[in-house]
């Protein structure tokens, strides 16, 4: 049986720690990187033997796959902290939004970039010989891992540069319960990083948090 690969899980908060979850559930080997390694040791002493932690370096080193779960407020320097030469070749999950540090207006969140350049174009720059396809980003903490939606697939839009990376993160999605949707090169990142205020307006008005989004054809 073919190994699986290594996952590197870059973010010490809640979406770093159910995607981690999620691939130590799936089988996989996981290490999670903090700028500080201690702040997750009671993690590691839960999550069991094939769970690691690491500073962002060793983390980025340690993944044959990098996963990116930081704020958005943070992804860049989180990717410096990384070093752009343990990211070169590797596929990079990007699950960051660019979510200001402002309060919420009516429900509708506040980014800090424009439909110009998305947050992982941004990335890409500072990390260029790194395979960014984002994904995640769409959908809350809760759901990111074998949600239930009474049988049906939720769909997750994805995009980047490379369609290697793009199919293993696609592979990915339905081994965690998704429906993976490509929606092109690296600038489609400008369309679907904005979902995130759209799946965040149901929760902040309403306390509602337990949704997907879905796409239907024929």
């Amino acid at each position: 049986m073919e190994a699986k690969a290594k996952i590197g899980v870059i973010g010490s908060g809640v979406v770093g720690e159910t995607l981690a979850n999620g691939f130590l559930k799936h089988g996989y080997e996981v290490m999670r990187g903090s700028r500080e390694a201690a702040k997750l040791e009671d993690w590691k002493k839960k999550a069991g033997a094939k769970a690691r932690i690491g500073t962002f370096e060793e983390t980025a080193r340690f993944g044959d796959i990098v996963v990116l779960a930081v704020k958005g407020t943070a992804a860049e320097k989180a990717v410096d902290g990384a070093g752009a030469q343990n990211l070169a070749g590797k596929l990079v999950i990007d699950a960051t939004n660019p979510i200001m540090d402002v309060p919420p207006q009516n429900g509708v969140l506040s980014f800090f970039t424009d439909f110009r350049e998305s947050l992982m174009e941004k990335l890409q720059k500072r990390a260029p010989a790194a395979k960014f396809v984002k994904a995640f980003s769409s959908v809350g903490n809760v759901s990111m891992v074998n949600p239930d939606f009474g049988g049906q697939k939720p769909s997750m839009f994805i995009c980047g540069n490379d369609e290697a990376a793009k199919a293993e993160t696609a592979r990915i999605l339905t081994t965690f319960g998704w429906e993976a949707e490509d929606m092109g090169a690296i600038e489609a990142a400008r369309a679907i990083e904005p979902l995130c205020m759209l799946w965040c307006i149901p929760g902040l008005r309403n306390n509602q948090w337990t949704h997907a989004f879905k796409l239907l054809k024929r």
